[in-house]
């Protein structure tokens, strides 16, 4: 298949003819809008090391994350990835879409990848700590603020149970990656520990393409050059000054989204028939949230996970109240097969014989677009085969069309104000800045 047919695709499936006016002409009146995205803005600057792919993610650094990652595989049994929401939604997704343990896993090639610095509950922590039993284990602290108290408190117990284990041996276990001249960095060359560079110039909901997400992936076996190459052919298609701005994917996304905003729906539902997005639906309702929900303005991001949520909000798709529109993710390739095969009980499903579980899944996604469609607007993005250059492909076109989207609906896309709020009220009950220091 050409590198032209592997871009996604983008496909409108009930566009009225009033819709579809709007649309365009919201696409002619906010174009300079696309222009100034493509080119980058000087008052973002401090936020948009994402935009070029080869700053954080050219041939030289993916070289280095390797032979990193490489040094890892070979010694580690578990690799612990702490961190919170953009610190490891990007490299969660692209992992947990892969492992199974049917692969490499169960084989021993790569190390088992665990999580750790997005809870405080004390049940998730130690089941967590007990899965590191008898293993050879290694950390990563990824924190661009190494003030958040959850990934601070993870690094904290991780590191004492690496001592207790490893004694002097400890160090050379553990990795962090941060903002440079923070006090984390500060805590690596005090202990001899390995630091990594948290891009000064994205911030951690935009860094899939950087240390933050690839070594993770690296350590589990994602290949990051192919990942790196779709984000690459995105860009280069995003920012084409010679594309025609009605014809530009992430534009018109973006403006059909902020259209049907100011017709009053309020939700956007991110949906598909593939299990394997499950952790995808994070990172992207976090990129939206956190970028776009200002000022009492934004549309809620929330995902569903068909074929078993059509049992569910899809009662309320049908015949809720009309408050959201959906976006379906759509896999075109067969992913994996598994034939229905004749059966001599009398089940009443001899319809299904003879038939691939991706021929039924097809069709539900196809009647489930037929179905919603008559009740509310349906898009969908559609995708040819759920591999590493895909990922790179939709962490790319997501962030820049979030980036248009916060533009159009006239919000900050880097900042997030809101999220410093209950950190104040939880700083305050656990009695910070009181006493000796942590």
């Amino acid at each position: 298949m050409g590198k032209e047919n592997r871009m996604l695709r983008f496909i409108t499936h009930n566009l009225n003819k009033d819709d579809q006016e709007a649309w365009s002409v919201m696409l002619q009146e906010q174009k300079e809008k696309l222009a100034e995205a493509q080119a980058g803005e000087d008052c973002y600057a401090d936020n948009q090391g994402w935009l070029s792919v080869e700053e954080w993610a050219s041939e030289e650094k993916l070289e280095s994350i390797l032979e990193l990652a490489g040094e890892i595989r070979k010694k580690a049994e578990v690799f612990v990835l702490i961190g919170v929401g953009g610190s490891n939604n990007a490299a969660r997704s692209v992992i947990e879409a892969f492992r199974s343990e049917r692969d490499t896993y169960k084989k021993r090639e790569n190390p088992e990848i665990l999580y750790a610095g997005n809870t405080l509950s004390p049940y998730a922590l130690n089941e967590m700590l007990q899965q590191l039993e008898g293993k050879s284990v290694y950390i990563n602290c990824i924190a661009k603020n190494f003030e958040t108290l959850e990934p601070g408190s993870s690094f904290r117990i991780l590191r004492q149970y690496l001592y207790r284990v490893y004694g002097t041996e400890a160090p050379g276990r553990i990795l962090a990656t941060g903002t440079a001249g923070s006090s984390l960095e500060q805590l690596c060359q005090e202990n001899g520990y390995r630091f990594l560079e948290f891009p000064h110039n994205i911030g951690g909901r935009y860094t899939a393409l950087s240390n933050v997400g690839l070594l993770p992936m690296a350590v589990a076996g994602i290949d990051i050059r192919s990942l790196a190459a779709g984000a690459r052919d995105m860009e280069r298609q995003l920012r084409n000054w010679e594309q025609k701005a009605e014809e530009h994917m992430a534009y018109q996304y973006a403006c059909l989204r902020n259209l049907y905003y100011q017709k009053g729906y309020r939700v956007e539902m991110l949906a598909s028939f593939e299990p394997q997005l499950r952790f995808f639906y994070k990172w992207w309702i976090q990129l939206f949230a956190e970028s776009e929900g200002k000022e009492n303005k934004g549309l809620l991001p929330m995902a569903a996970e068909f074929s078993e949520e059509l049992h569910s909000i899809g009662q309320f798709i049908q015949d809720g109240s009309p408050i959201l529109f959906e976006t379906f993710l759509h896999i075109r390739e067969q992913q994996d097969f598994l034939v229905v095969e004749p059966d001599s009980l009398p089940d009443y499903f001899d319809y299904l014989d003879g038939k691939d579980f991706f021929e039924i899944n097809e069709a539900a996604y196809q009647a489930t677009v037929a179905a919603h469609s008559q009740k509310l607007p349906c898009l969908t993005l559609e995708l040819d085969a759920l591999d590493a250059y895909h990922f790179g492909q939709l962490f790319y076109f997501f962030a820049f069309a979030c980036y248009l989207s916060c533009k159009l609906t006239g919000v900050n896309p880097f900042d997030q104000p809101g999220v410093e709020a209950y950190k104040a009220w939880m700083f305050e009950a656990l009695g910070k800045g009181k006493g000796k220091k942590a």
